[in-house]
């Protein structure tokens, strides 16, 4: 009985260590290498309360971007209603042990790039590995979810939330909810995982592009303080 009591403590310290590794430790881990991997890139702003836009919001077809190779970073997020801090890297790919995990935010291969015609699809944890989308069911409507790449910003603006079952990926169609439709518009999808500390079910954001910026030098006001 003694030896089996000793096991037993032995096996509760195990899952007590797991579990603290699992929730706690991930994201220090996680803040810390997404935070060192938009330090990295030299295209990333910082934008402040006093900086103003130099380039005239667009709402016309914006540039190309190709598709990059797995595990790339191509972009960045800024959610204002997550804090004036807030800003994530965004990567090809949406495996686990390649993208999630190490890199934050991945993008859904074959899904819309930032401002095409189409659905710009995304996932990210909402627990553990820096949980990016941790903040997700605070969103509402109206609020902007700010993407830059190397060149632009594209400002998008949530429609809508949800909640479906894992395998309904009709959510990530180019036309949500409809995958046979042909898309018009430019939207952007945020997925994880729901609820909290489970992936029985996921949460959907829905957005629409309101406008976009080009050139290094501008800040839309939505991550400045104007809007």
């Amino acid at each position: 009985m003694g030896v089996v009591g000793e096991l037993m403590i032995t096996l509760g310290a195990l899952l007590l260590a797991f579990v603290v590794w699992q929730l706690w430790w991930t994201d220090v881990e996680g803040d810390r290498a997404q935070a060192a991997i938009v330090d990295e890139l030299d295209w990333v702003p910082v934008p402040t309360t006093s900086a103003t836009p130099v380039a005239q919001p667009r709402t016309d077809a914006s540039p190309a971007l190709a598709e990059p190779e797995h595990a790339v970073t191509f972009a960045t997020l800024y959610v204002p209603r997550w804090g004036a801090e807030y800003v994530r890297p965004i990567s090809q790919g949406v495996d686990r042990a390649g993208v999630l995990d190490p890199l934050g935010i991945g993008h859904y291969p074959g899904t819309a790039m930032p401002g095409d015609v189409g659905n710009f699809a995304v996932s990210g944890h909402r627990t553990t590995y820096g949980k990016p989308f941790n903040l997700v069911a605070d969103l509402a409507v109206g609020d902007p979810l700010v993407v830059r790449t190397a060149d632009d910003w594209f400002v998008y603006r949530v429609t809508s939330t949800e909640i479906v079952g894992p395998r309904d990926v009709q959510v990530i169609a180019p036309v949500p909810g409809d995958p046979a439709a042909v898309p018009t518009e430019r939207l952007i999808t945020l997925t994880t995982c729901h609820p909290m500390y489970s992936a029985r079910e996921r949460f959907i954001v829905h957005g629409v592009l309101d406008y976009w910026l080009a050139g290094q030098d501008s800040f839309p006001p939505e991550i400045t303080g104007g809007a």
